[in-house]
């Protein structure tokens, strides 16, 4: 799940395979504290940045289901979500499919499963580079933002595809940030000269955690040395827009500190970046999703 850079979100090791964490109580909500007064004529803090995945969820989901839909999803389906971060795409594929249908959700950290898991939607801790699949005879396979960080990706593949029926799709997304260096292509003024500034710096923290960045474009070789057939790819560049804008903030808010001491930008110059992206007076692009998908030979 990962997304771009998937393990941002935060992954933690998993306690036992197939728990899922009870229901949250909604009779406790958790108390914050009361904010202190800000003094006269200070100015308004920028609002907080966005959940990344929150972010993620809105900029690519949509483009996900349009893919899924192509391949043809109906009601009765079986479906593995592998690493699936969160209960929107799941809970869009549920609806889909209906009672007659199954939808397995899996991924290392269920923490986001907070709502009663009803039928045909099932939520379990799975480790893709590792364990078995949760079932076989699927109908589709879906993975996103979650290959690039995976130690043994030729067993994740080996294993999602196991997993298919004969003639079962696999849909394979990862993002590819090097085709897209600038998160403001068209650097006309200050403000879209800072965003490059702060994308470059924080393209620079990824590439520290690892990752292959380009590998969205391999992904129809990889799909075809893996045997499938009907191998297609397109991909999905969000040139603007508010859901590329809310991911650009919540990734510069997960990276802030960094950003900071690593002489990118100061706070200041970051306030006045998120602020730019709240108002919507900063159009910013984000990386390139590309999609390939296959099918299981039917013998």
């Amino acid at each position: 799940m990962t997304q771009t850079d998937s393990h941002l979100l935060g992954h933690p090791q998993p306690e036992q395979p197939g728990d899922v964490p009870p229901t949250a109580d909604p009779s406790s909500p958790p108390h914050a504290a009361a904010a202190p007064p800000r003094p006269a004529g200070q100015p308004s803090p920028p609002p907080p940045p966005p959940s990344r995945g929150a972010a993620l969820a809105a900029l690519l989901d949509p483009a996900t289901m349009r893919r899924i839909d192509r391949l043809g999803l109906t009601t009765g389906w079986r479906c593995w979500v592998v690493e699936a971060g969160g209960d929107a795409l799941v809970g869009l594929l549920a609806k889909r499919v209906g009672p007659t249908g199954r939808v397995v959700a899996t991924d290392l950290d269920v923490s986001w499963a907070r709502s009663p898991i009803r039928p045909p939607l099932e939520v379990v801790r799975h480790d893709i580079g590792r364990d078995a699949p949760p079932g076989e005879g699927f109908d589709l396979v879906h993975v996103r933002l979650a290959l690039a960080h995976v130690p043994d990706r030729e067993q994740a593949l080996r294993t999602m595809i196991r997993a298919l029926r004969p003639g079962g799709r696999l849909l394979v997304e990862e993002a590819d940030p090097a085709l897209q260096p600038l998160p403001c292509p068209d650097e006309y003024g200050a403000a879209q000269q800072l965003a490059n500034r702060i994308g470059k710096g924080c393209a620079a923290v990824l590439a520290g955690h690892g990752g292959d960045r380009a590998q969205g474009r391999t992904l129809p070789r990889l799909l075809r040395e893996y045997g499938l057939v009907q191998v297609g790819a397109d991909a999905h560049f969000a040139l603007s827009g508010p859901e590329a804008a809310a991911l650009d903030a919540a990734t510069v808010g997960e990276l802030r500190d960094r950003l900071v001491t690593g002489g990118c930008a100061s706070d200041a110059e970051i306030d006045r970046h998120l602020e730019q992206l709240a108002s919507g007076a900063l159009e910013v692009a984000a990386p390139p999703l590309v999609s390939a998908w296959g099918r299981r030979p039917a013998r």
